[in-house]
């Protein structure tokens, strides 16, 4: 994505998520295990566990001094990153951009991928964002699920108010919190990744078409992690006066690439008339917004499995095409080959294609380290910026969130 490279040995370790750790009785303010007060109950961890890479933890601060050592000054990177609600394999689809073999025996995915017992239970496998970078310096991010019961239930106090502080100094309603963490996540993304990949399940669900849209209007006076500036780190929200005009234009201007993946389509749904269907929504969807105005190469050719959208209109030289892969569902007992092996025969074209794409580099040539450091600033630009707490009174005020 970026212009020249160093040679960078690959990570040593990344493959397999590390275990999660459980903490030990808790320790109250007097220093007394078992003693812990109801504040504290009541709050979940302020860092990630023991082991844990992550770069966003459950409390929705970022942390980077795990990662950092795996990062090199290398600046030919590409960085991916997944949102979508749970239970759609966004942790499936990263594990096959890394490359992971399921086949090996004995080695460990990646990124933990939804279990039975997990889905049983109606709770969620990734939390905050889970970072790995593989041996060609593809760094991809996956991210807890956005529209999560488990997560809402998780972050609630008995009152109904929000244990995590999701806009800097704001007390919420967990509800308007949960809703806000989703729009945050898709920001950052959109800020700091070169292609996002917004999952939806099967083809009536057009939740995620929403909330990108959402992140495209608030995303306003976020730079990408190469063009922070003295302003920036003042206000996420500069003035059309700022030094250096043009480019600071260009950096907040800046939006990652999206993938549109839908999964879960069963065989029924791959007709013509669904396909076509989905293509013109998605277009009139997105027709006057940000992601449109990209520069990104196609994908590959459409067919059953794996569909592009092309929005690209002869006349208009500012469109761009915007990208749809479909997954079928991954049904062994009703068509135990034939299904299946077209489920895996998606999955790796959905690698192929997103690794084939040409897509905008961020304004200037950064490397791996200065990517992550930055994008923890990005990050608190996020938090604080006054477009999205604007847009959080607006929801509040509208009567959809308890006070």
């Amino acid at each position: 994505m970026a212009g020249s490279s160093s040679a960078s040995p690959a990570p040593k370790i990344l493959l397999a998520k590390p275990g999660l750790v459980t903490a030990g009785p808790g320790v109250g303010k007097f220093g007394r295990p078992g003693s812990e007060d109801e504040t504290v109950t009541h709050h979940r961890s302020r860092l990630p566990a023991i082991g844990s890479l992550n770069l966003l933890s459950d409390s929705w601060e970022f942390h980077i001094d795990r990662f950092l050592p795996f990062l090199t000054e290398n600046t030919d990177f590409t960085v991916v990153g997944v949102i979508g609600p749970p239970g759609v394999g966004k942790s499936t689809i990263m594990n096959e951009l890394y490359g992971f073999d399921a086949t090996s025996p004995g080695m460990l995915p990646p990124f933990t991928t939804q279990s039975e017992d997990n889905r049983a239970m109606a709770r969620h496998s990734s939390v905050g964002i889970e970072p790995r970078v593989s041996a060609d310096r593809l760094i991809l991010l996956d991210t807890q699920p956005v529209f999560s019961s488990s997560i809402l239930a998780e972050m609630m106090r008995p009152d109904g108010s929000s244990t995590i502080s999701v806009l800097s100094g704001e007390n919420l309603s967990a509800e308007l919190a949960h809703e806000l963490m989703g729009i945050q996540l898709g920001v950052l993304l959109a800020s700091i990744c070169h292609i996002v990949l917004v999952v939806s399940d099967g083809v009536h669900d057009d939740c995620m078409w929403q909330l990108m849209l959402t992140v495209d209007l608030l995303k306003h006076g976020i730079p990408d992690p190469s063009s922070l500036t003295s302003s920036h780190l003042h206000s996420s929200n500069v003035g059309p006066e700022k030094e250096n005009k043009d480019k600071s234009f260009d950096s907040e201007g800046y939006m990652a690439t999206p993938v549109f993946v839908h999964t879960k389509f069963q065989g029924q749904n791959f007709t013509p008339l669904n396909l076509m269907q989905l293509r013109k929504a998605l277009a009139q969807y997105f027709s006057s917004s940000s992601f449109m105005r990209e520069k990104c190469g196609n994908l590959g050719k459409e067919n059953l499995i794996s569909s592009t959208v092309s929005t690209t209109k002869s006349n208009d030289l500012h469109s761009t095409p915007l990208s749809l892969i479909l997954i079928p569902s991954k049904n062994k007992d009703d068509m135990p080959r034939a299904q299946h092996e077209s489920y895996i025969s998606a999955l790796w074209k959905l690698r192929d294609e997103v690794l084939s794409m040409n897509c905008p580099s961020f304004a200037r040539t950064v490397s791996e380290r200065d990517w992550l450091k930055n994008s923890a600033k990005i990050w608190e630009l996020v938090k604080n910026s006054s477009i999205i707490a604007e847009y959080s009174r607006t929801l509040q005020n509208s009567g959809m969130f308890r006070r």
